[in-house]
């Protein structure tokens, strides 16, 4: 029922959303896409304005996994395959899901190793198996989910770790995954996109193939949280400043290098030789101009860069294509810059 109202609604043409809801703000010269702005007046109703729950991580990860499930198509979005995993990591193993997209031809498909978002504190592959279906559909590629360890269980840098763990995992088992292995990306959505962004930086120094590509949608890539963005837009948007401050104090703790390019990758000293990017960001996202920032010192690396700003978008579109047209048209690009990129 929440399902179908949500996208009945979202649907709805843009003058009557307006007569509903009222005019979409307009900030720095953006206009709030019409159907998001109903979402997001809805969202206040019944929700509140945050991401996370006045409760502790465990309360916040079941109602995330509940309003993904409201959020999904229905029925849900099939595939030729899906397998279960598991992948040896540094803390034990790690599950992990693979899906693969109905094909016509009959070469193995290339592979996106899919990182999910929610601050390295919330989220799993429930709560992303609908962009991870999405994603494998539109692009032709296999998607492989990674569910990396939480914080504040699991404080930084697991997260990375098991993300390393995961790629090289993919890269090694490619005959096993009956994927390209010429043709393997990372890629991944907020926090997803910032330790898919941080294991380009580790393949690049370390032992293991260089990821194909990387796709980062809306990435945080820094953690002193004074970009204008933040504060900007830090209430009234979906994701708050208080839910990033929140996010990161448990990601974060205290005794732990804040400043380290694993995380706050605005910091790394050299960006060169790192894979092509996909970079997208939201308009109304406390994350923007962090992502842009980014982006923007990858080229000046000489790293291939496609920018993109969805400037009438909010943070977790990724998650909105079964319910607002907005959000799908920018997750369709995404999938068609993929499919380019591993082309």
């Amino acid at each position: 029922m929440e399902h179908r109202f949500l996208r009945f609604v979202c649907g709805l043409p843009a003058g009557v959303q307006r007569l509903l809801f009222g005019a979409p703000p307009v900030i720095e010269g953006q206009r709030l896409a019409p159907d998001i702005h109903a979402l997001i007046r809805i969202a206040l109703l019944f929700r509140g304005d945050s991401l996370r729950s006045k409760g502790e991580p465990a309360e916040t990860r079941v109602e995330r996994r509940q309003e993904a499930r409201i959020v999904a198509h229905r029925p849900p979005i099939p595939m030729e395959r899906i397998e279960q995993l598991e992948v040896p990591g540094p803390g034990g193993m790690i599950a992990a899901r693979l899906y693969v997209p109905p094909r016509q031809a009959q070469e193995p498909p290339p592979l996106l190793v899919y990182y999910h978002g929610g601050g390295w504190v919330i989220g799993d592959l429930e709560t992303h198996d609908d962009p991870c279906r999405f994603l494998a559909t539109h692009s032709g590629a296999a998607v492989m989910a990674v569910d990396y360890r939480l914080a504040p269980e699991h404080p930084f840098p697991a997260a990375v770790e098991d993300a390393q763990a995961a790629y090289e995992w993919a890269t090694a088992n490619a005959e096993r995954l009956s994927i390209d292995p010429g043709r393997i990306a990372v890629g991944g959505d907020s926090a997803g996109a910032n330790i898919a962004a941080a294991t380009c930086l580790l393949a690049r120094d370390g032992a293991f193939p260089l990821p194909a590509m990387q796709l980062l949608i809306y990435p945080v890539t820094e953690t002193a949280g004074d970009a204008r963005s933040r504060r900007t837009f830090a209430e009234g948007f979906l994701l708050t400043r208080g839910d990033m401050d929140w996010f990161e104090e448990r990601y974060l703790p205290p005794g732990v290098d804040r400043e380290d390019p694993r995380v706050a990758l605005v910091n790394a000293e050299d960006l060169s030789g790192l894979p092509p990017a996909y970079v997208a960001v939201a308009g109304f996202d406390p994350l923007r101009d962090e992502g842009e920032a980014y982006a923007q010192r990858l080229r000046e690396a000489g790293v291939s860069v496609a920018l993109r700003r969805h400037a009438g978008l909010v943070h977790s579109y990724a998650n909105l294509t079964a319910i607002c047209p907005s959000a799908r048209e920018a997750m369709l690009e995404a999938a068609g810059a993929l499919r380019m990129g591993l082309a």
